[in-house]
């Protein structure tokens, strides 16, 4: 992760059987790396060589003190001991010497540690203020909530059963699960009391069940539409940046569609086609830039567009916790100019009366509101409407309230997510 590779690279690498495991450790270790960090220069004030320090910094996340830590202390020490016995053997002393001290000395240690803006919140200062400016009087929580486990929820394939079946399906099988009940989700979102392999849900391989948070599930309600808007069976649709494709899917297991689903990069691409193949649905995919349109536009206009625009992904930082380590704070300039030209190149592309979701998975202002009020205000006057069926920024917290206390969406602790709905004249 500090070589720039996203933890998802390297747990892919991981030998199946140990897999879940090593993500498990992995990313409570990144959860934590701030005050794991901290420790260490306290602990050991000169910088070790880089694998020492990573072996050091993971240990001391894992030893964190929390209500249920993943293995006893003296295990916890043995085994980072035997690591650096095994990759740098000259270490051995100096990891022991540590880890031992810091279990001597954890509650001095933590306390000063936690004095820290790193130490306590475990998040760059950068993205810190950037929350604290952004939601005065909720950055707290929501910072707290970015070091929390996720739920993990499911989206039913609606067009092979429902969410209260699948629930039922899951008691029998052992594993409690619970239906949630928003209207928006169309009776197809369980939420598992325990996260599991994708292997032990019934039916997954067979494409009955996909993994999908509650907050991203809600874009197919969003493009579809409901009563006398709603699309009509066969509209041309286009989800423009799709890839791993959970949003296309959904939406072709609850509409007939015309769908043609783009993304600029070959291999995530592919994974729009492994994604629908496992599904048993169809629709055109293709390799391209979106905001260059015609070398993948025949004239045609859609009924609907879905622009999942690339962000900073700051909404799902509890899903990937390597997402704050990795960003840098001026990626949300470049970011919020490839999302206005994303804006730019496809709305003129929808057909008039037809729908535009915008959507971002990022708590950030400037990857939402603020990038839809600037591209409203640069349309003519009278050619789009905003809809207030969007819900606009989700929260992930418990309550989900904006800074006006209306509630935004009944689920509790959804990821974060901007959406907005524009109707065209």
């Amino acid at each position: 992760m500090r070589s720039g590779r996203s933890a998802t690279d390297w747990i892919s690498r991981c030998p199946p059987d140990a897999r879940a495991g090593v993500q498990a450790l992995g990313l409570d270790a990144l959860r934590r790396l701030g005050a794991a960090t901290e420790l260490r220069q306290l602990l050991a004030p000169r910088t070790p060589p880089p694998a020492v320090d990573a072996l050091l910094c993971t240990a001391l996340a894992l030893l964190w003190p929390v209500p249920e830590p993943p293995y006893p202390d003296h295990t916890l020490v043995d085994q980072a001991v035997n690591a650096a016995r095994q990759r740098t053997p000259a270490a051995v002393p100096f990891v022991n010497a540590v880890l031992r001290r810091f279990v001597r000395e954890r509650a001095a240690l933590v306390e000063a540690v936690e004095r820290t803006p790193l130490g306590a919140w475990n998040h760059p200062p950068w993205w810190i203020e950037r929350v604290r400016r952004d939601w005065p009087a909720q950055w707290q929580a929501l910072l707290r909530a970015g070091n929390e486990r996720p739920p993990m929820t499911l989206r039913v394939n609606a067009r092979r059963g429902t969410g209260a079946a699948y629930v039922q399906r899951l008691a029998a099988a052992g594993q409690r699960a619970w239906l949630l009940d928003d209207p928006r989700l169309a009776g197809c979102a369980v939420q598992l009391a325990q996260p599991c392999a994708v292997q032990q849900l019934p039916g997954f391989a067979a494409g009955e069940v996909s993994v999908q948070d509650a907050a991203a599930q809600l874009a197919a309600g969003l493009v579809l539409g409901e009563g006398p808007g709603a699309l009509a069976p066969g509209a041309r649709v286009l989800d423009a940046c799709a890839a791993p494709g959970g949003k296309t899917a959904q939406l072709l297991e609850r509409a007939d569609l015309e769908l043609l689903a783009l993304d600029s990069d070959p291999a995530r691409a592919a994974r729009i086609h492994e994604t629908l193949l496992r599904l048993q649905l169809q629709a055109e995919v293709r390799v391209a830039d979106a905001r260059r349109v015609d070398p993948w536009w025949d004239g045609r206009p859609f009924d609907a567009i879905l622009l999942d625009a690339p962000c900073s992904a700051s909404g799902i930082v509890r899903r990937h916790p390597d997402i704050r380590w990795l960003r840098r704070a001026d990626d949300l300039a470049s970011l919020a100019r490839l999302q206005d030209e994303l804006l730019q190149a496809l709305w003129p592309l929808l057909a008039p009366g037809g729908r535009f979701v915008y959507a971002t998975c990022s708590i950030f202002k400037v990857e939402g509101e603020q990038r839809i009020d600037a591209f409203m205000q640069r349309l003519p006057p009278g050619s789009a409407r905003l809809d207030a069926a969007a819900p606009g920024h989700l929260l992930p917290l418990a309550d989900n309230r904006n800074p006006a206390g209306a509630a935004t969406v009944p689920i509790a602790a959804p990821d974060g997510f901007f959406y907005a709905l524009i109707h065209k004249s």
